[in-house]
């Protein structure tokens, strides 16, 4: 089946009954429209109806048309609302007349930022300015109808109160602005932020009398690239640094010199891993810093080592870093990451004794230290980051990750994982996060006592912490919660947190999150509501600001009632898992009697081998174990006996997410329908993604409940129970067909839907074609044999 020229009619029938009742029955929602009470069933149906319309005017997109939309389109396009009328309190930049100025002999940052804004100003509003570098900005005060672009150095009197490198002032009046920067990189980010400001406006429209200085929050942001391994085109840098992000993590998992001595020598099991990960070529990260730092962007990379302790492995260490160092001068950083950077053998501890953990710990430390000498030898000014993530993070963990604090050098910087292992309640029973996830604000109880410890030792501290997108639903290009969101925002600032690595593994993709958080990174941003209300209006106009920030406050309140958190099958994945009943064909070649262990030597499962094993949930079809119930224990972090079931409760929560995540749809899809036709598809779009969220959910509920009904099937005895669980079954698969096809057309009009740069797409149109063969052949063959059968 290919995904041109089909229709959200065609995938779920050209009549009206089937566009209106099959795509919007409350069972394929899970949503109990009565307790709602948001709208009539008529109102319901015509509203969603009409949105399906919307949705079926959206262009297709093969995979990967957003890689390249986001590596070759322009940064900027147009943006003026031409019915925005400046209002008193305002200036506005004229069509023309006006001039933009900084100083001959600027660096490559300063050139960058004043093209980009004159470049932002044309595209963006048709307002064209000339261009002019003058040797000396000492008259600023006396310039008229023009943009003053400088330091705190070239513009005497300018910018008294500025303290570090990011921060800038921002002076407006009738007919002049004037942006001074601490260093160029203040400059440009004042710069971005004038843009941010008219985007907010829609208009080149400023406050007149505007007059502020920002402070910024934090020494470094780095990101990773959500377009893949080492995909960092220019485009995607600029989109970078205009949502405030001054770093990159580079070449994950690898050394920038494309040394490979521990992969290649070494039979520990995490350096079997290194192994599977691709080639360095240091002539990428050599390019790729050059090019970096004329958007002011600092790179940052691993370093790859197995430590051994012994005299030996020190010394070939040692020169490893004087290697780096010497050859890569301008790398900013090294992030010393336990998966890749390790002592010995690698793990997390789990199990390990106190004496061992500890003994690991200043073994690892000194390690770090080693590379903190060598590097500092050469540049006293390079960062060591140790991020000692794998070590159990689990909440009564505390003691062990604070003797880690204790033991690092003192010149570097502790790494702390901000929200895995906080300790939630659930229905009585205690949980933890099993990775990185949105649901709790965090930090976790390990992380606010390593604050305290390094707050302790005076040492600075930075934090991976997930600030757009996650891994709990990774394969959603950015989690529209922005009240969540904003809520760890506050948290971070709240404890201090100096330098961020934010949300890794889903890496960086221009979107509205992302540009929310870049706000609040400043001093001096404005509200959350002020904010939000000026994002909504900017997406899906004036008239529907009410409803959509509604809708965001239900998503927000949907994400914390979730209770699969991390990286699982049921939060990336289960749009494209089919409903198993029977074991279905191999798809590939079989394993189940060769001498080596399939989940060792094959990646994938060969009845579903579209993704990674661990994105599978895959029966057990001798009937011993319950997974579902298995994937809710895991996936919960719920300690508890055997006695106690979890999948009930985890159910109970995932249905009481997806009923607030469709209280908001509701809301959503008016607003999209209802907003002005210029801003149509890109508000459509963004109801997509949160329709996309929600179906994740559905889905995840709807195979553990199959499953466990499955289970129930195999053991009934009696006629009239089995035919009730049959009955249930049936309703089950019948919703999933319906929400797969959904899922399909979402996925070929979202090239982003399903991509998770870790490992590629998750699920695509092909899998999801496929997986309603299985769900089709299930309920048309296999459900109708067992009921003819009378048993299973």
């Amino acid at each position: 089946m290919t995904s041109k020229g089909f229709t959200r009619r065609d995938f779920l029938g050209r009549t009206t009954a089937g566009l209106a009742g099959a795509a919007v029955s409350p069972a394929i929602l899970g949503f109990d429209r009565q307790s709602a009470g948001e709208t009539t069933g008529n109102q319901f149906q015509r509203s969603v109806s009409d949105f399906n319309t919307e949705v079926e005017r959206l262009p297709a997109e093969e995979l990967y048309d957003y890689h390249k939309r986001l590596s070759s389109g322009p940064v900027h396009v147009w943006r003026r609302d031409l019915e925005t009328q400046r209002e008193k309190n305002e200036m506005s930049v004229p069509d023309k007349g006006w001039t933009i100025t900084w100083a001959t002999g600027s660096g490559v940052i300063m050139e960058n930022a004043v093209r980009d804004f004159c470049d932002y100003l044309d595209k963006s509003h048709r307002v064209q300015v000339e261009r002019e570098a003058k040797d000396s900005l000492r008259d600023w005060k006396r310039y008229r109808r023009r943009i003053v672009a400088g330091t705190k150095e070239q513009l005497p009197g300018c910018g008294k109160t500025l303290e570090k490198t990011k921060d800038y002032e921002i002076q407006v009046t009738p007919d002049s602005i004037v942006v001074c920067g601490y260093d160029e990189r203040g400059t440009m980010f004042g710069l971005y932020n004038l843009e941010a400001r008219m985007n907010l406006r829609e208009a080149p429209f400023l406050p007149k009398d505007l007059k502020v200085v920002r402070h910024s929050l934090y020494n470094t942001r780095m990101v990773l690239s959500w377009m893949g391994w080492m995909e960092w085109p220019d485009q995607l840098l600029s989109h970078l640094a205009h949502d405030g992000f001054d770093g990159i993590f580079a070449g994950v998992y690898t050394n920038p010199n494309g040394d490979r001595t521990t992969a290649e020598t070494s039979t520990d099991f995490y350096a079997r891993l290194m192994y599977g990960v691709r080639k360095q070529d240091p002539e990428k990260i050599k390019d790729l810093i050059k090019r970096a730092s004329g958007f002011g962007i600092k790179v940052y990379t691993p370093i790859i080592w197995q430590y051994l302790g012994t005299k030996e492995s020190e010394e070939e260490l040692r020169k490893l870093v004087r290697d780096i160092v010497t050859e890569f001068p301008d790398i900013r950083g090294y992030v010393l990451l336990t998966e890749g950077f390790w002592y010995k053998k690698w793990g997390g501890g789990h199990g390990a004794s106190k004496e061992y953990l500890q003994e690991w710990a200043r073994n690892w430390s000194y390690a770090a230290g080693i590379v903190e000498e060598e590097c500092h030898k050469i540049n006293p000014d390079i960062e060591i980051l140790p991020w000692e993530y794998n070590i159990d993070f689990r909440p009564q963990n505390t003691e062990i990750k604070r003797y880690f604090i204790q033991q690092l050098p003192e010149n570097t910087t502790p790494m702390l994982t901000w929200e895995n292992g906080k300790s939630f309640e659930i229905d009585g029973m205690q949980g933890y996060l099993r990775d990185y996830s949105l649901n709790q604000i965090g930090p976790a109880e390990v992380t606010d006592a390593q604050i305290d410890e390094a707050r302790k030792r005076s040492m600075n501290v930075f934090s991976k912490v997930d600030t757009f997108a996650s891994w709990q639903y990774g394969t959603i290009p950015y989690l529209p919660c922005p009240y969540q969101w904003y809520d760890r925002y506050s948290a971070l600032e709240k404890y201090g947190i100096s330098g961020t690595l934010e949300s890794w593994s889903s890496g960086y993709k221009p979107n509205f999150i992302s540009q929310l958080r870049a706000w609040t990174c400043w001093t001096d941003y404005p509200s959350r509501d002020e904010l939000l209300k000026q994002i909504a209006s900017v997406i899906f106009g004036k008239n529907q600001q009410e409803q959509v920030l509604k809708a965001w406050e239900h998503f927000s309140q949907a994400i914390r009632f979730v209770p699969d958190t991390g990286p699982n099958m049921g939060t990336n994945n289960a749009v494209g898992n089919p409903l198993f009943f029977q074991v279905p064909p191999a798809r590939t070649g079989t394993f189940d009697y060769s001498w080596g262990d399939p989940s060792w030597r094959v990646p994938f499962n060969p009845y579903w081998p579209f993704t990674v094993s661990r994105m599978v949930f895959f029966p057990d079809f001798s009937n011993r174990i319950n997974k579902a119930e298995q994937y809710a224990r895991s996936a919960t972090g719920i300690v508890a006996g055997k006695e106690t079931k979890i999948l009930p409760v985890f159910l109970k929560y995932l249905k009481k997410a997806i009923d607030e995540m469709e209280k908001g749809l509701i809301l959503y899809r008016a607003a999209a329908v209802n907003s002005p036709e210029r801003k149509r598809e890109e508000a459509v779009r963004e109801v997509v993604v949160a329709e996309q969220l929600q179906r994740m959910m559905q889905s995840d509920y709807a195979i553990l409940e199959f499953e466990d009904l499955r289970l129930q099937l195999v053991k009934e005895k009696n006629k009239g129970a089995f035919e009730t669980i049959l009955d249930r079954m049936e309703s089950v698969l019948k919703d999933e067909v319906e929400r797969t096809k959904l899922s399909l057309l979402a996925a070929t009009k979202d090239s982003r839907l399903g991509f998770q740069f870790e490992q590629d797409y998750v699920y695509t149109p092909y899998s999801l074609t496929e997986k309603l063969k299985v769900l089709t052949d299930t309920l048309n063959s296999q459900l109708p044999d067992a009921r003819k059968k009378g048993y299973f």
